[in-house]
């Protein structure tokens, strides 16, 4: 190095320190009027950007050390709100609603003159554009076959809750718009003699007005209070008042036809094409009552129909007679019911354990708690009918809680009631998996924890079935029937399943994954106790297996 290049080295050097320390002042009122000038800018330039870059180092670190901190406070669910008493969801779930609902707001608002009163009819117009704009993913979001399920892996019940937030927002869009274009007819109309029935009136308007009673409606009938009073209704609304509600937005204006065309295609897709065609099957099936008296066992068996090997049929599906996965779960329909009952399907989990590659014989079994409506009449039928036809619609579901349960160390479930016919199909799956059955295998460690009413619910399933499950290696917990002993402390029973299984696992950091299925205040619980698990550091995950959230 000649000595004039080291002088240029050691002067830029000088430079980029007091530069990392003073910032770019430093070295500018020396580069000036240097012929090499532009040579100690790159060097000091390069000098200074590592100085400032390395500290994203730290930041990076930081963020992965308090990774875990951050899954806690996602996981955790805050409690319902007060006076309401209405359910909250997890704080990812709630992130994800408000992100949804931060995108809306720009796309309703960007670039909207002021002020409103004056610009009525552009914000109105905006907020009809919005509505429309999203119809499509509210039919598809709501709809039981969907391609967002080969896309995302969850199931339309696990994006449930997106169709439902998306629809409180469409009729709050909806509101606006009508809003705004009352407001338009008070600026402009009524001073020139025109009356709000003549404007209603108008061919234009009257099928805002109808589409407008239709989606308010629709929200109307779908909160969780009605579904619980009245649920039939409920379902014949839905449908009756989607079909009804896209039908008058069509004829309201010409830019909102492409979107409803749309909307339309995948409601009669879904409806008409996979549920009644493609995923429907009928079967004949024994009725029985069980010994509780508000129980009903559907049971049905049948040859299983190969599968189709190609990529086509893992899009479109296919129904029951071709088998179904753990945790998957059908709607079913009994017509010798009542006339009412032809056109009802109401969703039930599939208890009787998964058929295996290779099986010709499919057994499946239903687990139904009599209620009101429909499965009030079902039991009562089930009193003097031994057996009925049923037409089966689906499988559907999401593998993502299997998988979850498979990739884990220790796995945990914890069920409430019914829910054991989701816990059932799962542990038999892991319990006959072939690297858990090899010899010396390093065996996943599970546990069930299974909260009954009465004692006699444990004969859903029956003490045998129990036993096997004990005699494999699962570690079962029955608390004494809430009947008798009232509620179980469900966070202390979790804890401490995690942490005899945890015992068992020669890993000084095993993952552990908890699966949950019972009523909502049992979900939030164990939900919170799963985020208290990983706050204090552990690998831990929880997957709530319900209808909605």
């Amino acid at each position: 190095m000649s000595a004039s290049s080291e002088q240029l080295w050691r002067e830029s050097l000088l430079i980029a320190k007091n530069a990392s320390r003073y910032g770019t002042e430093a070295f500018v009122s020396f580069a000036q009027d240097d012929e090499e000038a532009e040579e100690r800018r790159r060097l000091v330039e390069g000098v200074l950007f590592s100085h400032r870059f390395i500290l994203t180092y730290q930041a990076a670190l930081c963020g992965i050390t308090i990774f875990r901190k951050f899954h806690a406070i996602a996981t955790y669910q805050p409690p319902n709100l007060p006076l309401i008493n209405k359910l909250q969801p997890n704080n990812q779930t709630t992130l994800l609603v408000l992100l949804l609902l931060t995108l809306n707001l720009f796309y309703a608002t960007y670039h909207i003159p002021l002020p409103l009163r004056a610009n009525a009819f552009i914000w109105s117009d905006r907020a009809a554009l919005l509505f429309v704009a999203n119809l499509p993913w509210l039919y598809l979001l709501g709809a039981k076959n969907q391609p967002l399920k080969p896309l995302t892996g969850y199931s339309y019940e696990q994006l449930n809750f997106l169709h439902r937030r998306l629809g409180e927002w469409l009729c709050v869009l909806a509101v606006v718009h009508t809003v705004g274009m009352l407001l338009v007819w008070y600026r402009f109309f009524m001073p020139v003699g025109t009356s709000l029935w003549r404007y209603l009136a108008h061919p234009v308007v009257w099928p805002g007005v109808v589409a407008f009673a239709c989606y308010e409606l629709l929200y109307f009938t779908s909160l969780a209070r009605f579904r619980q009073w009245a649920y039939e209704v409920f379902l014949a609304s839905h449908v009756a008042l989607q079909a009804g509600g896209l039908g008058f937005v069509y004829l309201h204006f010409w830019s909102s036809r492409p979107y409803v065309l749309v909307s339309l295609g995948v409601f009669l897709v879904d409806r008409a094409v996979f549920r009644l065609q493609v995923k429907s099957h009928s079967v004949r099936a024994e009725l029985k009552v069980m010994e509780d008296g508000q129980t009903l066992l559907v049971s049905a068996d049948w040859p299983l129909v190969p599968r189709w090997g190609s990529w086509w049929s893992s899009v479109l599906g296919a129904d029951t007679g071709k088998g179904w996965r753990p945790m998957e779960h059908v709607f079913i329909t009994v017509p010798a019911l009542a006339a009412r009952h032809v056109v009802q399907a109401h969703p039930f989990t599939i208890a009787s354990a998964a058929p295996e590659p290779g099986q010709e014989h499919a057994w499946f079994n239903l687990i139904i708690r009599a209620y009101d409506g429909f499965t009030r009449d079902l039991l009562e039928y089930a009193r003097y009918h031994s057996s009925t036809t049923v037409r089966l619609d689906g499988p559907y579901g999401s593998s993502h809680a299997l998988e979850m349960l498979r990739a884990s160390d220790v796995a945990v479930l914890v069920i409430g009631g019914s829910g054991i016919a989701v816990a059932y199909p799962l542990l038999w799956t892991l319990l006959h998996a072939p690297h858990y059955t090899a010899k010396g295998s390093k065996r996943r460690q599970l546990g069930l924890i299974w909260i009954v009413h009465e004692a006699s619910h444990l004969a859903w399933i029956g003490h045998e079935r129990l036993d096997e499950l004990k005699a494999m290696g699962v570690n079962v917990c029955v608390p004494a029937p809430t009947s008798k002993a009232g509620r179980p402390d469900v966070r202390s029973l979790t804890r401490s399943m995690i942490s005899d299984l945890e015992g068992k696992i020669p890993v000084s950091d095993p993952g552990i994954e908890v699966v949950v299925s019972g009523p909502d205040g049992m979900n939030r619980v164990v939900r919170n106790t799963c985020a208290s698990l990983a706050w204090e550091g552990k690998n831990i995950d929880v997957a709530v297996e319900k209808y909605g959230w």
